[in-house]
């Protein structure tokens, strides 16, 4: 995903990302229109002020599909020991399952 369409999504202006990343707006602007390459540091400020990973944000890597909460709750997940996994496990695949049924049902 790009920084425009991240920003799009949160309904930020370049100044509003500005303000909430430290780099300047000028330099945004020059990021979306691929004039520009972020540094890893300022690429880390954009992908801290959206709240998702660099994998995220460059759209790479085993994490990119995955904001910054679900990665912690993954990690979270993995540490549980296998009786919490599996009860777990049991939940989300009732919701997954109850969910593609009414897709179904609805398309």
């Amino acid at each position: 995903m790009t920084i425009a369409n991240l920003r799009k999504e949160k309904g930020w202006s370049q100044t509003d990302l500005a303000d909430k990343s430290g780099v300047s707006r000028e330099m945004i602007g020059k990021y979306e229109r691929g004039k520009a390459i972020p540094s890893v540091d300022a690429a880390k400020k954009i992908a801290d002020a959206f709240e998702v990973s660099l994998d995220y944000l460059v759209g790479e890597g085993i994490n990119s599909a995955f904001d910054k909460k679900t990665v912690a709750r993954l990690q979270e997940i993995q540490n549980m020991d296998s009786k919490s996994k599996d009860n777990l496990f049991n939940i989300i695949d009732a919701v997954l399952r109850d969910y593609k049924t009414r897709q179904a049902y609805a398309g």
